[in-house]
């Protein structure tokens, strides 16, 4: 039996089926899956980490199925939104948008004791819900019980000042069982990674098809930066507005190739 090392450090046996359900996840074509696990399975070894395995998929995508992998990289994409949480921030605002809610980021709140700064308040029909962010930019890394801890904290100081009428968690990651557990013990949504089933932040992302700009492979980190900078977190956004590809300087060539990645990611065409 080989193992695999994750990057909690945690060995868990190799399991095929998951390399399987992450391609199909990203919507490869089912002629490349069988191609990519059998690339894979060349490859591993006892003990190999997840984040090489990681490699040699994306390193195959890109050559077999080109900007592949720009759906296939959606958890590494999500952490390139750093090294701040604000662009997490407006991410995950934009995701609630798609949801029906109406979103406002970073807003400051005199509460009962102290202000605070609110990562997202978003409103639906007569719920005014306070969420709470926590971004990491490193894979391995979970939200503790701290973070459900001072997330109530803050809901208590500022909820009947403000109208609140609910509290959540979100976190890019995962997040530990006694935080979890706090958070339901008091009646705080929690949505991290892969929790909860069908309502994961990588379900929520699946579902409303927005993509982050730091999944594109067309431009480098700092041609990233500079959208990010201002406030352009979306695929989505540069697909309805091509004219945001020129402060970028880049070639007709290199251009061209960014247009077609977008309208991959994008789904148009």
């Amino acid at each position: 039996m080989i193992n695999v090392i994750k990057a909690s450090g945690e060995k868990v046996p190799f399991d095929e089926k998951k390399v399987i359900v992450s391609i199909k996840r990203a919507g490869i074509p089912d002629d490349i899956r069988d191609k990519v696990l059998t690339h894979v399975k060349d490859k591993i070894y006892d003990n190999i980490p997840t984040s090489e395995i990681y490699r040699h998929i994306t390193e195959f995508l890109s050559i077999a199925r080109p900007f592949s992998r720009s759906r296939y990289s959606l958890k590494q994409s999500i952490m390139d939104l750093g090294p701040t949480g604000f662009p997490f921030e407006d991410f995950i605002a934009e995701i609630l948008k798609t949801e029906g809610f109406n979103t406002q980021v970073r807003q400051v709140l005199s509460g009962r004791c102290v202000s605070h700064e609110i990562d997202i308040i978003a409103t639906k029909d007569s719920t005014k819900t306070m969420i709470e962010c926590k971004f990491h930019n490193k894979p391995g890394i979970m939200s503790n019980i701290h973070v459900s801890l001072y997330t109530k904290s803050r809901f208590d100081d500022v909820k009947e000042k403000h109208g609140f009428s609910n509290a959540w968690l979100v976190t890019n990651t995962k997040i530990t069982s006694d935080a979890l557990n706090y958070a339901q013990c008091n009646d705080m949504k929690v949505v991290s990674w892969s929790y909860p089933e069908g309502e994961s932040l990588r379900d929520l992302i699946e579902k409303s098809k927005l993509h982050p700009i730091t999944s594109l492979e067309s431009i480098n980190s700092s041609q990233k930066q500079k959208f990010l900078d201002q406030g352009v977190v979306l695929c989505k956004t540069i697909c309805q507005n091509k004219n945001l590809i020129e402060q970028l300087e880049i070639s007709n060539e290199q251009k061209k190739k960014l247009e077609e990645e977008l309208n991959f990611v994008c789904n148009i065409g």
